[in-house]
């Protein structure tokens, strides 16, 4: 019997383990989509405890705590440091099978060297032992980046930021590129007119427009796209609950963002024809400055309006949309296809009824440009987990070319979740080797490797050239 989160953990053949240690354990990390702060990367930020470290943003873990009985208090509430940190610690044990007892315990052994089971029993030991490390400099943020092999950490980052801490790091010379990552999605969200409103004073005033008109959002979208790449952006991203597709609507646009100007609400329709235009104009601005467009899709966003109202967005409270996708999708990408404006492109969907939708979609618009041009993302959100995991590889390889995959990402607002990248280098050598051994794939360790290598690091390396 093996042992728990072993030397040999998720690989289950000998080419399985061959695969991993001399093919993907030691690929550095492409982290090229996460939430992670650029400002506590800059100031290389030292947590005090296990708690800052682990527990502050984490909607995974507060989403097992509430279902554990555990009072909003000891999440999002002014619990102290130790106490939220013990009620987690009640929690881990009834996480068995969900992907948070795996993660929890990798990052223990990963970062720490512990390899005490967490719990009640053992709370205080280990928020005692782990938080004396995080108390030493060698377990800086920086430090942290280093310790797991990371090259590039692209950020998540709105259109009006000063970009002020990817400057600083530069300056600093740190040696892991901080990229910034435009996400636009404020300059979309016209449901709510009075937020929007105030949203593009904001806007103006970072790009110093006026932004009366449509074209004069435009402008200043623009201004600080050009911002953004003389700064080092090479990546947007998008996080829409579907795509949004109605052509021809010229001075449609600019009356409903007049109306939007005079603060009046919107019906559905013409939400719809203002989101199409502008997810076009983005794109079309990223074509033209060679970038990698990123479309998250699916997640249906604050359910609970109670809490929404008390502790706010990102908390929590999302879950998997069932919306249908494949239709818009596909006049999305016709669109800026047919008008030879289809940037490198990665699609993420958080249903997996959609799995084999994305996975055959990408290769409507491949264009022999570039290997991979359009990619179906890594499991995302809700489904980056074994199960998870393996089901996108399996269609994915099905479908389309595993072997151009760009690989994992961790998506994540913590500083000690880098083990995703092990996690799923793990998951990807058990599938091959296991399939090595059983004669369905050739016994040919440099051959296969080769692809694991890629995929674990090389194939995001040369889609992305950082």
């Amino acid at each position: 019997m093996k042992t728990f989160l072993g030397k040999h953990f998720l690989l289950n053949s000998n080419r399985a383990i061959e695969l991993f240690e001399q093919y993907a354990e030691n690929q550095p990390i492409i982290d090229y989509h996460c939430h992670l702060s650029p400002k506590d990367i800059a100031d290389d930020l030292q947590f005090e405890n296990l708690t800052q470290a682990w527990l502050s943003g984490d909607h995974y873990k507060w989403r097992a705590m509430r279902t554990n009985g555990i009072d909003e208090r000891y999440c999002t509430g002014q619990a102290t440091d130790t106490e939220k940190f013990r009620k987690w610690a009640e929690t881990v044990p009834n996480t068995l099978r969900n992907p948070l007892y795996h993660w929890t315990h990798l990052e223990l052994q990963r970062y720490f060297g512990i390899h005490t089971l967490l719990g009640p029993e053992t709370a205080g030991e280990i928020f005692d032992d782990a938080s004396s490390l995080l108390n030493k400099s060698e377990f800086s943020v920086r430090n942290l980046l280093r310790k797991m092999k990371v090259k590039v950490v692209c950020t998540t980052d709105d259109p009006i930021d000063t970009l002020e801490y990817h400057k600083q790091l530069k300056t600093d010379q740190f040696e892991i590129q901080v990229i910034p990552a435009w996400r636009p999605d404020k300059a979309l969200a016209v449901e709510d007119v009075a937020s929007f409103n105030l949203y593009l004073d904001k806007l103006s005033a970072a790009a110093n427009i006026e932004i009366d008109q449509f074209e004069d959002l435009l402008e200043a979208l623009n201004v600080r796209h050009d911002y953004f790449h003389q700064n080092g952006c090479r990546v947007s991203d998008h996080g829409l609950d579907r795509f949004y597709v109605k052509e021809n609507l010229k001075g449609e646009v600019s009356s409903i963002f007049n109306k939007v100007r005079r603060g009046l609400e919107l019906d559905h329709h013409d939400v719809k024809k203002f989101k199409s235009s502008m997810l076009n104009h983005l794109a079309v601005m990223d074509h033209e400055k060679n970038w990698v467009q990123q479309y998250h899709i699916g997640a249906m966003r604050n359910n609970n309006s109670k809490m929404w109202h008390q502790v706010g967005a990102d908390t929590g409270y999302d879950s998997i949309g069932d919306l249908p996708v494949a239709h818009e999708m596909s006049l999305f990408l016709d669109r800026l296809s047919r008008d030879g404006k289809l940037a490198k492109t990665i699609l993420y969907n958080l249903n997996p009824s959609d799995n084999e939708v994305y996975a055959t979609m990408i290769g409507n618009f491949q264009d022999g440009t570039v290997p991979g041009k359009i990619q179906w993302g890594a499991a995302w959100w809700f489904l980056d987990q074994k199960e998870g995991m393996e089901r996108q590889l399996n269609t994915l390889s099905s479908l389309g070319l595993l072997s151009r995959f760009v690989g994992m990402l961790t998506d994540s607002r913590s500083f000690l979740s880098f083990p995703r990248h092990e996690y799923f280098r793990r998951i990807l050598c058990n599938i091959l080797g296991n399939e090595m051994e059983h004669g369905e794939l050739p016994d040919d360790l440099d051959l296969v490797g080769g692809m694991v290598a890629n995929i674990c690091y090389f194939n995001a390396r040369n889609y992305f050239t950082f």
